[in-house]
């Protein structure tokens, strides 16, 4: 099976999720996908294509979120029309999704809407019946080859064990899982984040020699893959903190 699933804005498709996995990871460009997005959206709008439509629509509303993600990372308050711009995207697509029957589609629907909860309200109660509903879809959302996507809803369970319902070794369970995932996927770029999540569960389950040895390994591979600088930044400070946990550990 594939995912996007076959119809005549396709190609489109693929190609605007290229240029958005390179802007959100590499370049903080989103013109490109945006742009991409948008034609596919119009064709498949012309050429009645309800899983292309849904597809695009999700990727735009991927493309807002990677911008309000820039302006909290830069300190800019978000503004509420971007966001709920970004909520209307989502749930047109989650519709649109629903509509055709594509459960891969719809496990990503349903997460894509819980990120405008989860990340951007920072409101966990109104997030995870979205995510659980999505959780629920991610064996459905692999067989419709979407590992991606189920490798974040693993990956969000797995913040969900670390911020909300405290549970380290579930949230360890949880973002090993998604690692997987991203390294069966193969693409450099998507793996050291991975690997940072993960080792912030192993810090906060109490293995800091662990998830130092872990850093050590997402910094390298940030630096080989050319992340974004605050990406290669945000596993250097992890590797630190880890690393004095260590020191402490030892110490005790």
């Amino acid at each position: 099976m594939t995912f996007p699933p076959e119809g005549p804005a396709r190609s489109l498709c693929l190609a605007a999720d290229e240029a958005l996995t390179a802007a959100a990871f590499c370049t903080g460009d989103l013109a490109t996908a945006e742009s991409l997005f948008t034609g596919a959206q119009e064709l498949a709008v012309r050429t009645g294509d309800r899983a292309g439509e849904a597809f695009a629509l999700g990727g735009l509303g991927m493309v807002l979120h990677h911008r309000n993600l820039a302006g909290l990372i830069g300190g800019a308050p978000l503004a509420e029309a971007d966001v709920a711009a970004e909520e209307d995207l989502m749930r047109r697509a989650l519709v649109g999704w629903q509509d055709t029957g594509d459960a891969a589609g719809t496990a990503r629907g349903l997460f894509c809407l819980s990120l405008v909860f989860q990340v951007l309200r920072r409101d966990w109660a109104a997030g995870m019946p979205y995510l659980w509903q999505a959780f629920g879809l991610a064996e459905a959302a692999a067989e419709g080859g979407d590992l991606y996507g189920r490798s974040e809803i693993h990956r969000h369970l797995g913040f969900y064990y670390l911020a909300e319902d405290v549970r380290p070794r579930e949230a360890v369970r949880q973002l090993g899982y998604s690692l997987a995932l991203r390294e069966e996927i193969g693409d450099p770029r998507r793996i050291p984040s991975a690997v940072v999540a993960l080792a912030e569960a192993e810090l906060a389950a109490g293995e800091p020699e662990r998830a130092a040895g872990r850093l050590r390994r997402a910094v390298t591979l940030a630096r080989a893959a050319n992340l974004l600088p605050w990406r290669i930044q945000d596993a250097e400070e992890n590797l630190r903190q880890a690393e004095a946990a260590v020191r402490g550990a030892r110490s005790a």
